[in-house]
């Protein structure tokens, strides 16, 4: 099962449809977000009615506003952090500006954490648990965001060069 990581898209509409343009050419089944949306003008544009679409809130986000706003577009709302189970992974899922909230994920042991908020891109083991940031479409040294395919752990970089 193809999936779409992004996060810490700061209402950045224009590279997020770049984005998800390239999830749907790939064939993405999800699309994960990992908080910092800022306005619901992202959700919009990442929700659509062919590919389930995961959401968590970040630091930046109007939790009210952003609730509302999943509702209303069809997103998958796990307010500040959760765990799914896509295929036969098990996926934690946080903004990462919360240490509480990761650590109760982690201590979970899910197949992957997912998260955000340093606007750096990074994937890494610790135990059995596969932590991966995409990075950030906004104030980041590049702008990325990630396919992984769960059945085969294989992940793809993607950058958007130019708005």
């Amino acid at each position: 099962m193809l999936i779409g990581l992004i996060s810490d898209t700061h209402n950045q509409v224009a590279r997020t449809y770049r984005a998800l343009r390239t999830f749907q050419n790939l064939g993405v089944k999800a699309i994960l977000h990992c908080g910092d949306l800022t306005r619901p003008q992202v959700a919009q544009t990442l929700i659509t009615k062919d590919i389930p679409t995961y959401f968590v809130y970040g630091n930046n986000d109007d939790s009210d506003e952003l609730e509302y706003n999943l509702k209303l577009f069809g997103g998958i709302d796990l307010k500040y952090s959760g765990i799914i189970t896509l295929g036969d992974k098990r996926i934690g899922m946080a903004h990462g500006d919360r240490p509480a909230h990761m650590q109760k994920l982690a201590a979970a042991e899910p197949d992957y954490l997912f998260f955000g908020h340093s606007h750096l891109a990074s994937d890494f083991q610790q135990g059995p648990t596969r932590f991966i940031n995409p990075g950030a479409l906004y104030r980041a040294p590049k702008w990325t965001y990630v396919t992984l395919d769960l059945a085969t752990g294989e992940i793809q970089w993607h950058e958007i060069k130019e708005d």
